[in-house]
């Protein structure tokens, strides 16, 4: 984890970076690029939500990076949304994994629900 940005140690060990990159309205073909360089920059909280439409984008460069060895999954902490209409409780697994796939992630470290 990156040393210069603050974070809290949660109940479970894990460490939640108090600053995060936001990916709200990241255009498409730039998300990817806009990720990397945020992760090189020593930021370790990233903030996606499926309503954005960027998850394979950002999915796509998280690969690389973790390909790069620029980072392991373990050191990031990744949070994704569930969007309104998906609030019944039969959608939320299709959403959860769709997220997942798109991310190209084994599990999310925040999964909040996005305007309840």
């Amino acid at each position: 984890m990156a040393t210069d940005i603050p974070s809290l140690q949660l109940s479970n060990g894990a460490h939640f970076p108090l600053i995060g990159f936001g990916t709200w309205k990241a255009q498409p073909g730039v998300v990817g690029s806009a990720i990397g360089m945020a992760i090189n920059n020593g930021c370790r909280h990233l903030d996606c939500a499926a309503a954005y439409k960027n998850e394979k984008e950002i999915g796509d460069a998280l690969q690389a990076i973790f390909a790069k060895g620029q980072v392991q999954r373990q050191q990031l902490f990744i949070t994704s949304k569930l969007w309104n209409t998906m609030h019944d409780p039969c959608d939320v697994p299709s959403a959860i994994k769709k997220t997942l796939a798109d991310l190209q992630l084994e599990y999310l470290d925040l999964y909040l629900i996005h305007w309840p």
